[in-house]
């Protein structure tokens, strides 16, 4: 007979310093609920990515802790890591609105980490003003996470601009040719600037896993 239970990494904590995120999109409501209980009989913390709304009504009714962050699409258990100031800040920067749950996703899985972390909003190429404006505010920061749709240049205009490790995050938002991030993705890979790192299409908390590692270096 198949073993068809999920097998937790439940030392990733200890062993890399970050908390297993469960995905949830295509995982079934009893699937995640397996799951979190197994993190809660292990005392971890619970962070569950790409939850429809639904699906997180009937988490909720299951977990009292739960607790929807409709924005990023993500369901918690518990209370998050403490704030920890000596790791420094991590500024999270869109190219328009459509780009914020991505970009949500990955401020809720800083904090949720104990990373102070700032959402900049709607500061992309088509008015780069609102970038340029925010540059003395930038300086001060750690890592930038950039994310955006379209053909993806603000990750590239702002490694361009800063010294600071800058992570580019394509988002699936854009017209026809833009091909559901692919264009972004390309974009970004192929950018001039020279050390600009880049993570996989809608990857939110991927970026905000190397932006951990980064801190924590």
């Amino acid at each position: 007979m198949n073993d068809l239970h999920a097998r937790l990494d439940l030392q990733r904590r200890e062993r890399l310093g970050m908390v297993e995120a469960v995905w949830g999109e295509h995982k079934t409501t009893e699937q995640i609920v397996e799951v979190l209980k197994k993190l809660e009989v292990a005392g971890e913390l619970a962070l569950v990515t790409r939850v429809a709304p639904e699906k997180a009504e009937e988490l909720k009714s299951s977990f009292e802790m739960a607790e929807f962050h409709s924005q990023a699409r993500c369901i918690t258990v518990g209370k998050p890591a403490e704030l920890k100031p000596s790791l420094g800040e991590v500024v999270v920067l869109t190219g328009g609105m459509s780009d914020l749950v991505v970009a949500s996703e990955a401020e809720l899985a800083l904090r949720w980490h104990g990373v102070k972390v700032e959402l900049l909003l709607d500061v992309g190429v088509a008015g780069l003003h609102r970038l340029l404006h925010k540059l003395e505010r930038l300086k001060r920061t750690k890592v930038l996470i950039a994310c955006a749709g379209m053909e993806g240049a603000l990750p590239t205009v702002l490694a361009g601009l800063v010294p600071q490790p800058v992570i580019g995050v394509p988002v699936s938002v854009g017209y026809g040719v833009s091909a559901l991030g692919r264009t972004a993705l390309e974009g970004m890979l192929a950018s001039c600037a020279p050390g600009l790192v880049v993570v996989n299409i809608d990857n939110g908390y991927g970026a905000a896993m190397a932006a951990l590692r980064i801190l924590k270096a």
